[in-house]
């Protein structure tokens, strides 16, 4: 069977383009990958997403898209792609169950992972304290000390954000300067109730259920103290899925997607890309429901625009 769309990852670019496939009657599949839901499902409350006026846990929200999918015919398959071929026509993706699907047209939705210190607790207490997006989640923590890991113009960036929602903003860098640019990192120590931390590394974050400090070590005196926090904001960088993509897909210098001016068109015909795969910058939820929505658009257009040539070949080579 050869499918008009496969769509791979589940998270809300996934989902969307989906939806919008699935209603433009499309015959595709979902290829949910290993982490099903995408980052969302590891999420408690997201209050940020359009037409949830009292908020939504993030599982609950995926399951929504999910059901919303299904209804309109998706096909789900729970398995992870391990092999493509792209630049073939049709295109083929090995699972990592031994099933090979084959489609006229590939959506790229598997998003992008944030790179975490290593802490047993930053898993533990993920969604209790812990984070890797303060536009995602600093409201929740409006009045109170949070602290940021990190030296570049990521951390820099969601220390400012988190500097007019929160009481104190303890910001953690490891060496005796940061990595950021000077006029990020001179809005940083401009800001009174940003405190920078030199020579700072993590020990552990502290708390049972919930967030209730960070013990730190001084690098140079080995010297340990302990700080109280409510929120821990790990911004040490994302890395983009796309290790099995390298070497038939074009990427940039940090592994993400390159796509087309105003487009989700990769450097492959028929190969498209949404979400936080492709997109450094903003890495939200609406932005990659909204680029899953682009995807499915492109692939609907391109696909139509191929079979009306072919049809037209066709008709020509006709006796």
């Amino acid at each position: 069977m050869i499918y008009d769309v496969a769509i791979i990852g589940s998270g809300p670019a996934g989902y969307t383009a989906a939806i919008y496939a699935a209603r433009a009657g499309m015959n595709l599949v979902v290829i949910a990958g290993q982490e099903i839901g995408g980052q969302l499902t590891k999420t408690s409350e997201v209050e940020n997403y359009p037409g949830y006026p009292e908020g939504v846990l993030g599982p609950v929200m995926m399951e929504d898209f999910r059901k919303q999918a299904e209804r309109f015919g998706a096909q789900m398959i729970y398995d992870v792609v391990e092999k493509v071929e792209l630049r073939s026509h049709p295109k083929q993706l090995w699972l990592s169950g031994g099933d090979v699907i084959t489609a006229e047209a590939v959506i790229i939705a598997t998003g992008s992972s944030p790179k975490w210190l290593g802490l047993e607790a930053e898993q533990r207490l993920y969604g209790a304290g812990v984070s890797a997006c303060a536009v995602c989640d600093g409201f929740f923590y409006k009045g109170q000390p949070v602290a940021v890991v990190g030296g570049g113009d990521t951390a820099c960036e969601e220390a400012l954000y988190l500097s007019k929602l929160c009481s104190e903003v303890h910001l953690l860098v490891r060496r005796d300067q940061m990595r950021a640019s000077k006029i990020m990192q001179e809005r940083v120590k401009s800001t009174p109730n940003i405190h920078i931390h030199w020579h700072t590394i993590t020990v552990d974050i502290l708390g049972d259920k919930r967030v209730e400090g960070v013990r730190v070590r001084h690098v140079l005196t080995g010297e340990e103290r302990d700080i109280h926090v409510r929120g821990f904001f790990v911004a040490i960088g994302h890395q983009p899925n796309t290790d099995i993509f390298r070497g038939q897909i074009d990427l940039d210098a940090h592994g993400y997607i390159i796509t087309r001016a105003k487009s989700t068109h990769t450097n492959i015909e028929g190969v498209f890309a949404a979400g936080d795969v492709q997109d450094p910058v903003y890495r939200q939820a609406v932005t990659a429901a909204g680029s899953g929505c682009m995807a499915a658009l492109d692939a609907e257009r391109w696909l139509a625009e191929r079979r009306y040539v072919l049809q037209g070949s066709s008709r020509s080579n006709t006796p």
